[in-house]
């Protein structure tokens, strides 16, 4: 079975003003799941939004939710995020203890279960535990905040989980988050990743169809993983 690519515009760069709208123009314009990223102020240094927003979005999106927890203690809002809506849940390595056990929770609730890694941790913390998740989530800005730059150092760390899947014939996909556009989407394809969240180059565009997709042609179009 080969993997899906998948592109995941991220709501923290959509107008909150109208975020049902904008969730459902994402969809229409080809999008394959909403990415919903969670912040504590702890974990990184900034909030952002939580359950009550998750919970209304699951009612005007037939979209997959995909939640990034990027909170300290995610062991205990796991179960809510899933029974609100989330399809999949992202924990972070740095503070997940028991991947095994958090992957297996996930799973007996019916959730897809990732785990991320920040720019500076490497991926050996994540890579032992593979064969439990459905997903690695490989972050390529400091997460906090939207509208960072690519960290280009990522694209060597997809490179390297791509290899170890490859490997060891492990069906589990790949997502890229932070900094990823149309100048730079083919790239991080060809170095292994197969989910994209974007967040800004597609909600900071003027037309969402258009730019979805050109990154799906480039996406199509891109070398063979170096």
């Amino acid at each position: 079975m080969e993997l899906q690519d998948k592109i995941a515009p991220s709501v923290l760069s959509a107008d909150f003003a109208r975020l049902g709208e904008e969730v459902a123009e994402v969809e229409r314009a080809g999008a394959d799941m909403i990415h919903f990223d969670v912040m504590d102020g702890h974990f990184v240094p900034n909030l952002s939004i939580g359950i009550p927003v998750l919970e209304s979005l699951r009612k005007v999106t037939r979209l997959p939710l995909d939640a990034h927890l990027m909170i300290e203690n995610p062991e205990r809002y796991v179960e809510v995020f899933v029974k609100t809506g989330a399809n999949s849940v992202s924990v972070h390595a740095e503070v997940c203890t028991d991947i095994p056990a958090m992957a297996k929770r996930l799973h007996d609730l019916g959730a897809r279960a990732s785990v991320g890694i920040n720019p500076e941790t490497d991926v050996e913390r994540v890579l032992p535990f593979a064969a439990h998740l459905d997903m690695i989530l490989i972050m390529s800005v400091h997460p906090g905040f939207g509208g960072q730059e690519f960290i280009p150092e990522a694209l060597e760390k997809l490179r390297a989980v791509r290899r170890e899947l490859d490997r060891r014939a492990l069906k589990v996909d790949i997502e890229i988050d932070g900094g990823v556009k149309l100048d730079n989407i083919a790239e991080v394809k060809a170095a292994g990743a197969n989910v994209f969240v974007s967040g800004s180059g597609i909600f900071g565009q003027d037309d969402y169809r258009k730019v979805v997709k050109e990154m799906r042609d480039l996406i199509a179009h891109a070398p063979v993983k170096a």
